[in-house]
């Protein structure tokens, strides 16, 4: 293949089976729909990468139904904490992902792993028992010396909260509230960061930060409610679902980025008829 595919779902919010989130939508029927479309693609996916909120409420219980509902997957995936997980219980329950135990003897959950030519850098934002996001010195200085390591490799930096406001006031209230302009003013010394992949925010968002650009992923199930108003309502909707593929193209050496829809639909047909346009 003349490309490198790395997947990116986020905001699963799986709960215990049976459990709804909010009380109002179970999420494991959508991650399913999700599972399918990936294993349906017509190129294989090299890695998926899960930016965070993985689970509800960051229970064992939680992460053994979310465990069972990503089993069909044959390739490497990845995953980080949200707001709404629990590091220790996250790499507890899946003790054979090597990349996840190699950080026991660290306070966050960060690593870097290769996917083809690309390096995946995952950087811990979350707080435990705030929504909101944090980047403290620790954290940017290990992000630091892995970018310096890495400096040879197209880059994807992986996080939860999106570094940038995003205009959706109440979102942003919950959002990257430390850190921010620390980490622009970092990454803006290397030329080789590709793409800054983030969740949190359950739509599809992008904007140019720290000389790169960095967007936020949809969710399987749940969106928040488009609304850029300042003091716009805290909700969510069911618009479609969606996911993230970031194609690296080995001979322009760049990387490009697709959003496709989640669900089943017409097709594919064709433009041409035996070898004429169709009138």
């Amino acid at each position: 293949m003349n490309q490198t595919l790395l997947v990116q779902i986020s905001d699963l919010h799986i709960r215990e089976p049976g459990r709804l989130a909010y009380g109002r939508i179970n999420t494991a029927p959508y991650l399913e729909k999700a599972v399918a479309a990936i294993n349906r693609l017509p190129q294989k996916p090299d890695a998926i990468v899960i930016t965070g909120d993985l689970t509800d409420f960051g229970r064992l219980a939680e992460y053994d139904h979310l465990r069972e509902l990503l089993a069909p997957l044959t390739v490497p995936v990845y995953m980080l904490p949200g707001n709404h997980d629990e590091r220790n219980v996250l790499t507890q329950s899946f003790p054979q992902q090597n990349y996840l135990r190699s950080t026991l003897a660290s306070r966050y959950t960060q690593y870097v792993v290769p996917v083809g030519p690309l390096r995946l850098i995952a950087l811990d934002t979350s707080i435990i028992g705030q929504s909101s996001g944090k980047l403290c010195e620790e954290r940017l200085a290990w992000l630091e010396q892995a970018l310096i390591d890495n400096a040879a490799h197209p880059v994807v930096i992986a996080m939860h909260h999106p570094p940038f406001k995003t205009l959706i006031g109440h979102m942003d209230k919950i959002g990257l509230l430390e850190g921010s302009d620390e980490l622009e003013q970092l990454l803006r010394r290397f030329s080789n960061i590709e793409r800054v992949i983030c969740g949190h925010l359950h739509r599809p968002i992008s904007t140019r930060f720290g000389g790169t650009i960095a967007s936020t992923c949809p969710a399987p199930a749940h969106q928040v409610c488009l609304d850029l108003s300042a003091d716009a309502e805290s909700a969510w909707c069911l618009e479609p679902p969606a996911m993230e593929i970031h194609a690296w193209d080995h001979q322009a050496q760049r990387l490009v980025s697709h959003l496709t829809v989640i669900d089943d639909f017409e097709g594919p047909y064709p433009f041409h008829e035996g070898g004429k346009l169709i009138d």
